[in-house]
Parts: C-alpha cells; structure tokens; sequence
C-alpha cells in the first residue's frame, strides 16, 4: 500500500470521527437562524466524508474556497492500553551487530578456510596396529617360583600398559629423533605452512609436543589392542615412522624380557644364599651339640639305656624267684638267704641309678643340664635341619626354573596390522575443520550478542 492511500485513510477516519460533532454544531445553528449557504457547505463535506471522494483543491462545494485544512485530534485511548508499535526501523545497534557478525565470524571463518585449502600442506596417515603377546605355558612353569613369578611376568598384563606410555614418552620421541630426524621431517614446510609445521632448531620438549599432535593412539583396554595412526607430510615418511616405532616398541619389550630374566635369576640366587647358609647354620649347631654332649644320636643312646634298665628288670625278677626258693627250702642262719637278699637289694639300687639318669646331669657329664633337657635341644636342632634341608632343596628347583626361562623370550611384540603406506592426503580434514571453526564462531557471536542485550534491557 502506498504512503498516500494511507495518509487519505487517516484523514477519512478523522474526518468520520468529527462528522457528528458538525452535525450537531450545525443543528445547533439552524435553531438559532444561522447562515443557510454555511448549512450547505457542511453538509458537501458531510457527503463527501461518507463517500470517501476527495473535495475540489482549494474549494468547497459552494464554489468558494475551502478553509485551510484543520488536522483532527486524534481519538482518546482507553485507560490500561498502550498505543501501537509503529513500523520497524534500523537503527544504529542493527547495524553494529551486523558489523560485528562481518568481523567476529565472517571474515575469520574466510580468513580460515583461505588458509585450509591454500596455504595448508597435504598430510598422509599411515596405520599400526599390536599388541603385547605372552609365551603358552610360560605362566606354568613359572608357578614354581612362588611369590618370585611376578618378576617373571606370570598373571601379568601390565605390559601392553606399559608400552602405551612409552609411546607418548619423550623417550621414544628422542630414538626416533636419532635415527630419522624427526625434527627436519616435521619442519619441511616451515614458514610456508607456519600453523601445521614445527619450527627449525626446535627443542626436544617441543618436538615432544609436535608429536603428540602428529602420532594419534587408540588403547582398548578389555582387549589390549594398540592402534596408532601416524602423520607425516609424504606417504614414505609416515611409513617410515610408523615401523620405527614397532622397532622401538619391540625394544623396550625386549629390555622388559631382560629385565625380568636378571630379576628372576638374581632373586632366585639370592634366595639359594640364603638357604644355603640357613642349612650350614644347623648342620653346625648340631655338631656343637654332639661335640659337647659327646651324644651322636641321644635317641638311640636312650634306647640303649633302656635296654640296660630291662636288662636289670629281668635280673631283679630272676633274683625274686631264686630268693623264694632259697627261703622254702634252708633254715634259719643259712648264709644262702644273706646272699639272695643281698643279691636283690644290688639289682634294686642299680636300677634306681639307672631310673636318676633321666632326670640328673650326673652321666651327662654337663653341669646344669639333665638329660630330658638334652632330648629337647636335640630335637629342636633336628627339626631346624629338616627345614634348612627343604628349603635348599626349593631354592636349587627355583634356580634351575629361572635359568630355564631365562633361555627363551616369554614376551614379544605381535602386529595385527603392518605399518601401511598411504596412498591419498587425508589430512587436514579442511570441510570438518571449516564447519565446526563456523560453528563455534557462531556460537561465541550468539553469545555476546544475547550478553549486549540482557545488559541493555537491564539498563
């Protein structure tokens, strides 16, 4: 609709609204015998108001000229009821905020792309894939050693762990390093492609942190896979580092092997010494005993004991027999009967003396020991050399066990996938990057701009 048409609009609505108050100023006028030609007048603009035809310029209908235009008041609004918005305008908030969106996300999202896909140099993948293998039937023979198979790695699976921290040590970095030149490879586009390259001369810590932007590793633990996806700027080169680091993997599994042979045999030695020295030890203390109780075996010097003690038990029965027989059949005063009784009183008094032996230290010949006490001590010693004797002979099996292992290799490096060589440039990701550098820009101008306008409302 056009500015004019809506202006006539306008003043047909005003013009309606004031109709009845002329109607009513012109009654009032007719009463009291007013002009009839101004009667005349009110009533053409009365018609034309109500037809919506415009009036001659500068004439009413009488043919004399028209009064100038009076604007109409506009109408009153009810009480409560704000008047309506009217057309929207740009300001100058409309245009900063378009401004701003130009510089904060436009222009950096080109400026990006630009450097995408015109400045920044093609990167190739290769892939590697491994994992840390045990020896069948290396964790049974292992089990002989006891507390010892740790060392050995049985019911270990720290390994493959281990490894997955030496890969993104600065360790592996430095050896590559060494024999690759990590640094010369990784600074070739240097300063054409100053955002993806590494500087010359860079230190080892920043080539440290290169690396971790080049070498990308994936570690399933539930199945202690390892899989890495290596960058370089040629296909050649990511090969290249890709088998180097199998190489240098497969050394430190071997310095593990090497590691845990030593441990196994050093301790399994170790453990020998000890035996070896517990076993001298009793063998030593028994001698001593034998030496100052002049007692080889004390349980077979008590057996002969006893024997002499039932010895003098059958001779005191015998002596009993004789003696009755010598007292049925002499009188009184035969000097038989004094030598009968005198007979039995020696049998009993030696087998009291025998009976003191076993509670006294006076055939032990040793001033303050009896001989129950030796017993004990004997015992004790025997005992003492029983276990030394087991224990050697369990550190000698450990031995021979751990120098067996020793001779293979129970861990080792197996590779599932070989390092590839790539044939197509799949980095940098120029469409992905491009769309998630304009998403965040995006968000981050949506951001501020909802911040400008809380804080403005608030003001």
């Amino acid at each position: 609709m056009s500015r004019s048409a809506a202006g006539k609009r306008v003043r047909s609505k005003a013009a309606t609204a004031a109709a009845p108050r002329r109607r009513k100023a012109a009654g009032a006028q007719a009463a009291t015998g007013d002009d009839p030609a101004r009667e005349a007048r009110l009533e053409a603009i009365t018609a034309h108001l109500r037809d919506g035809t415009p009036m001659p310029a500068g004439q009413d209908p009488s043919g004399e000229p028209s009064p100038a235009p009076v604007e109409a008041a506009p109408a009153p609004q009810p009480a409560g009821i704000r008047a309506p918005a009217g057309p929207a305008r740009v300001h100058r908030r409309h245009r900063g905020i378009l401004v701003s969106f130009i510089i904060l996300v436009m222009l950096p999202l080109l400026v990006t792309m630009a450097y995408l896909f015109f400045v920044a140099q093609d990167q190739y993948a290769s892939t590697v894939g491994f994992t840390v293998r045990r020896e069948e039937g290396a964790t049974s023979s292992t089990e002989l050693l006891g507390g010892l198979a740790q060392f050995a790695g049985g019911g270990s699976s720290s390994e493959t762990d281990i490894l997955y921290e030496y890969i993104q040590s600065q360790e592996v970095v430095a050896v590559i390093d060494e024999r690759l030149g990590l640094g010369d490879l990784y600074a070739v586009h240097w300063p054409s492609d100053p955002l993806m390259s590494l500087w010359p001369d860079a230190t080892i810590e920043q080539l440290h942190w290169f690396w971790g932007r080049m070498v990308r590793i994936s570690y399933d633990q539930s199945t202690r896979l390892i899989e890495l996806r290596v960058l370089a700027y040629s296909a050649e080169d990511a090969q290249r580092i890709a088998t180097e680091i199998v190489k240098a993997s497969q050394n430190r599994i071997n310095d593990l092997n090497t590691q845990a042979r030593s441990d196994v045999m050093r301790y399994a030695n170790e453990d020998l010494e000890t035996a070896l020295n517990r076993l001298k030890a009793a063998r030593e203390a028994l001698s001593r005993f034998r030496t100052r109780t002049q007692i080889v075996d004390p349980s077979a010097d008590i057996q002969g004991r006893m024997g002499v003690l039932n010895n003098l038990q059958q001779q005191l029965a015998q002596a009993l027999i004789e003696n009755d027989i010598v007292l049925g059949t002499t009188q009184e005063g035969d000097p038989r009967r004094q030598q009968a009784a005198r007979r039995i009183q020696v049998i009993r008094d030696r087998i009291a003396d025998e009976r003191k032996t076993f509670s006294s230290d006076s055939e032990t010949h040793i001033a303050g020991e009896n001989y129950p006490a030796l017993i004990a001590e004997f015992e004790s010693l025997t005992v003492d050399l029983q276990f030394a004797e087991e224990t050697y002979r369990a550190a000698l099996a450990a031995v021979d066990v751990a120098r067996a292992n020793a001779s293979r290799q129970n861990l080792y490096l197996a590779p599932y996938i070989m390092p590839t060589l790539p044939q197509t440039a799949e980095f940098p990701q120029r469409f992905v990057l491009s769309a998630l550098t304009a998403l965040f820009l995006l968000l981050a101008w949506s951001i501020g701009v909802l911040i400008y306008y809380s804080i403005r409302d608030r003001n």
